[in-house]
Formats: structure tokens, C-alpha cells, sequence
């Protein structure tokens, strides 16, 4: 029998610190899948000369992880992600240059040297914008109660092993409709390249296993009410972070790594 063969030595650097950083995606660019946006990070990682950290083994990659990606086609203020490094980097250098290398749209909006626990595991709930068509408001309105006064609402969606079923009702934490402002203004924590006047669904949703996605919110709404509403103008990821049960909040990820920042 042949030795089992033994990876070759890659001298590969360590890890010396790792980096956390929030990025939006604005514009046409929230139709950039998840993948996409993994290519593209990669490709900035290397203009921007980042001293990126690689695991060991037959096929080293750049160490980079993810957490919690919204849907393609969903707008987002609240993406995260995490990088190590081989050298040590200044943060905000570091995201000047990442930011730079990536097409507008993809724009890294912070980054923080990680100091504390596991960052996935402080994506507890997302904060949705449901921009409807303006003169759907009534319709919307109505179904909101509706929804909130069911034990249980259940959807489909169609997934790669096939149609799936299950119960959203649970996940979703806060529902309310902002109606469309009579001047036309922009909406309260709009996007600067959007201001149809529209309604804004505001959406709190906790995280679970299968995620509850804006659309699956709507399907349900249009369950609960027996009503036909169109659909959204557009979806926007306002934050994600910790939930406070007790306050009905959702925190900020970062928060604890810039906290132990200042007192060590």
C-alpha cells in the first residue's frame, strides 16, 4: 500500500490578528450574490496589499469567514465579516484600501480589530426595510394585524432539495407599517438612492435555521390577510446584531470588540 501522502510544507505565516468589519451593499450592487462578493473581497485583499493569512495544507486559502449574508437581491447596511492577518494592520488603513479596491456599491463601512468571542455567534436578529409601492399602504395595513394575531404562519419556499414548508410566525418580533410621506421625503433611514415615496414595512426578525427572509415576511402577509400585495419596491438590511428580548433591540456585533479595545 502507498504512504499516505503528507501536505506539502507551504511555510505559511500565522494568523497575528484578526479583523472585523461591516460592509453595505448599496445600489445595483445588492444584486451581487454572496459568491460574487466573496471573488470580489478576494481580488481587494490583493490590490490592496493586505497581508492576508492563509490556512496550511494542499490548497491554502486567504482566511476570511462570513456571517449572516442577506438574500441576493436584498440591499444591506449591516453585512459582516472577518479576516486574519499575517502582519499587523491598522484598521482604519485597512479599510480605507479595502473600501478603494471595491467597486462602489460594496463599501466597507468599518473595521475593528477582533478581541472578544465568536462574532456569528452575536448575529441574533436582523432589522428589515420593506419599501412597498405607495398606494398599497391601506392593503399593507390591514394585513399587518392580521399576521400578528396568528399562532402560526406557515410558507413555502422552493429550495435545492425541493419545496419546503415552515412556520415563520415565531421569528418575527416586531411588524409595523410606515406610511409614505405626503411631501415625498425620503423615509426615515432611507437609502440616499431611493426616495420613491413609498410604504416602509419594518421588520424585526429573529435568526434561525432555515433564516427568515423579507419575501418569506411577505408571503406570509399575503397568507394571513387572503390579500394580493405587490411586490416590494426594494429590501434593505438595516442592522443585525445581538437581540435584547427585554427591550425588543437589536445590538451592535461590534460593540464588545471596540469595548475591550479601549480598557486593555
Amino acid at each position: 500500500m502507498s504512504p499516505t501522502p503528507t501536505p506539502p510544507d507551504r511555510n505559511t505565516p500565522p494568523t497575528v490578528q484578526r479583523l472585523r468589519f461591516r460592509y453595505a451593499k448599496r445600489g445595483r450592487l445588492r444584486f451581487t450574490s454572496h459568491r460574487d462578493f466573496q471573488r470580489a473581497l478576494e481580488r481587494a485583499v490583493r490590490r490592496a496589499g493586505v497581508p492576508i493569512a492563509y490556512s496550511a495544507g494542499f490548497s491554502p486559502h486567504p482566511k476570511i469567514s462570513y456571517a449572516g449574508a442577506a438574500p441576493t437581491g436584498s440591499a444591506s447596511e449591516a453585512e459582516y465579516a472577518e479576516l486574519g492577518v499575517s502582519v499587523r494592520c491598522d484598521p482604519e488603513a485597512l479599510r480605507a484600501g479595502l473600501d478603494a479596491a471595491l467597486p462602489p456599491g460594496l463599501d466597507v463601512v468599518e473595521v475593528v480589530e477582533a478581541r472578544a468571542n465568536s462574532l456569528a455567534e452575536r448575529l441574533e436578529a436582523s432589522v428589515w426595510e420593506i419599501a412597498m409601492p405607495a398606494d398599497s399602504a391601506d392593503d399593507v395595513a390591514a394585513a399587518v394585524p392580521m399576521f400578528l394575531d396568528r399562532e402560526v404562519v406557515e410558507v413555502e419556499r422552493l429550495t435545492k432539495n425541493g419545496l419546503r414548508v415552515f412556520d415563520i410566525r415565531d421569528a418575527v418580533r416586531r411588524l409595523e407599517l410606515h406610511r409614505p410621506d405626503p411631501a415625498g421625503a425620503p423615509r426615515p433611514g432611507g437609502s440616499e438612492d431611493f426616495t420613491i415615496p413609498c410604504a416602509i414595512l419594518q421588520v424585526v426578525v429573529r435568526h434561525g435555521t432555515p433564516a427568515v427572509r423579507p419575501d418569506d415576511v411577505l408571503a406570509g402577509l399575503r397568507l394571513a390577510s387572503g390579500s394580493e400585495l405587490p411586490p416590494a419596491h426594494r429590501m434593505t438590511r438595516r442592522s443585525q446584531g445581538p437581540w435584547d428580548e427585554e427591550s425588543g433591540t437589536v445590538g451592535d456585533p461590534l460593540a464588545p470588540d471596540r469595548d475591550a479595545s479601549v480598557t486593555s
